[in-house]
């Protein structure tokens, strides 16, 4: 049985470790928007995750989750990735960058250019080739002047079939001198390799009302309750009394997974000082059966502008109520 949404928002949050778990290869200064397997649902018995550096999407593995070996780079060009296990296969969804490659796509006044495609593997080393999923289509997903992207992808199972949530178009942050994506979308297919339909609107976008939402909405990952949808965000926002812009991760809820409220009026994790002092960013969450627990791998900067920050990943443990007991994640290994 899955928590209730009620439930969802009384999580106990902490860190694994104050210091960062991953940190950038030579020569990026990032490493950033993690996903990860569990051991139980892994080919090798062994951790998994994937994250990207200005280089392309990296694979790291571990023993126990806190200390991380990197392997080789999987992709190229590529950023932002989400990974999703179905039976015996797992489906790499990301960001793939349509211009020129590394360094030239990250320099300042490039016009973007991106779209979401997915590859698929039976053991997290052998990749087939890329399909895409979706392309740039709505005018909210492009910008005249930063370009058109699509990014952070979630696949969710929903009815039978497949919901793909994802960011979209571009907003500058002046104090940082790059953008991040301003809308939250949707689309839906009944199979995993698509054909994907997107809705017509976005489903989150900017509100100048909204002390964690006041500037781009950024990405999101979403989770299933028993009384409908959770999704964990990290809204980009413009703090007015400090004069500089920053990313918080905030839960929200939702009946169909369309229409979203923010659960809990503080965010799970705010910045704070240190590698952590700018923004906390993109992330993924998923439980643990056997120990109760959640996992939420997130990355963080350490300073606003390009030219200064350095983004590393770090991790929240999460336990639920100790009258609740989540049972194991459908299709996961410790369901069979």
């Amino acid at each position: 049985m899955l928590p209730t949404i009620a439930e969802y928002a009384q999580i106990n949050w902490s860190l694994f470790s104050e210091m960062p778990l991953i940190r950038p290869p030579f020569p990026s200064p990032i490493i950033a928007d993690p996903t990860f397997v569990f051991p139980d649902d892994s080919p090798d018995g062994r951790w998994h995750l994937f994250a990207h550096s200005l280089m392309g999407i990296h694979h790291f593995t571990s023993e126990d989750g806190g200390t991380w070996n990197r392997n080789e780079i999987v992709l190229r060009n590529s950023m932002r990735p989400f990974l999703f296990q179905e039976d015996s296969g797992y489906y790499l969804l990301y960001e793939s960058i349509r211009h020129r490659g590394f360094p030239w796509q990250w320099l300042p006044g490039q016009p973007w250019a991106s779209a979401i495609e997915i590859v698929h593997s039976t053991d997290l080393l052998s990749w087939s080739e890329p399909t895409t999923l979706l392309e740039p289509g709505q005018p909210w997903h492009k910008d005249d002047v930063n370009g058109s992207s699509l990014s952070n992808p979630c696949l969710v199972p929903f009815e039978g079939g497949y919901r793909l949530y994802f960011s979209a178009g571009l907003t500058f942050i002046p104090d940082c001198g790059f953008c991040e994506p301003s809308f939250i979308g949707v689309a839906e297919a009944n199979h995993i390799m698509g054909p994907f339909e997107p809705r017509n609107d976005p489903i989150i976008e900017p509100d100048v009302n909204r002390k964690y939402l006041n500037l781009a909405a950024g990405a999101m990952k979403v989770l299933q309750a028993s009384d409908g949808w959770v999704a964990f965000q990290n809204g980009i926002y413009w703090d007015s009394a400090k004069d500089q812009s920053g990313s918080a991760i905030l839960l929200l809820s939702s009946n169909d997974g369309l229409h979203w409220i923010q659960q809990v009026g503080t965010p799970v994790l705010s910045p704070t000082s240190g590698w952590r002092r700018s923004h906390i960013y993109a992330l993924d969450v998923r439980y643990r059966a056997r120990e109760n627990r959640f996992y939420l791998y997130f990355n963080a900067r350490s300073n606003w502008h390009w030219t200064r920050g350095i983004e590393r990943i770090g991790l929240l443990t999460g336990e639920l109520q100790q009258t609740y007991r989540m049972g194991p994640v459908p299709g996961s290994r410790e369901d069979r």
